[in-house]
């Protein structure tokens, strides 16, 4: 089920890139971002209602809590800074190198998760890197 759900998430991004581009159009990109962010939050606290999962918020660990907020900072600025990026830029060359954040996963994983890192991996990771070199030039 996980894949159905990542599959669904990559459609989602795709339509969200084409449509902040159509929606940036004369529109400061920090006050697109707060926009797309407000429909977020509430999105994202409608399901919780929804699905009746508001109880749960207090038995969040100190841990939790704090990679939450911190996994929400990085939101928080990789979506300003693509909101910008797509501003200025044309969605066929910021997407690529947004998504470039595959690859740093990927290290990021090996080295602070110890996931594993396999030739596969590496493989996938330069596919990836010279794909996206290939796009934007």
């Amino acid at each position: 089920m996980w894949a159905v759900f990542a599959v669904l998430s990559a459609v989602f991004a795709a339509l969200t890139s084409i449509l902040a581009k159509i929606g940036i159009d004369g529109v400061n990109s920090n006050l697109a971002t707060a926009i797309r962010t407000m429909v977020v939050v509430a999105m994202a606290w409608g399901m919780v209602f929804l699905t009746h999962t508001q109880s749960g918020i207090t038995e969040i660990s100190k841990k939790s809590w704090l990679f939450l907020i911190l996994s929400g900072l990085a939101t928080g600025a990789s979506w300003l800074c693509y909101y910008r990026a797509l501003q200025m830029g044309e969605a066929s060359k910021v997407v690529p190198i947004d998504k470039l954040s595959v690859v740093i996963t990927l290290v990021l994983a090996f080295v602070f998760l110890h996931e594993e890192f396999t030739a596969k991996s590496l493989i996938g990771c330069i596919l990836i890197g010279v794909g996206t070199l290939v796009m934007v030039l």
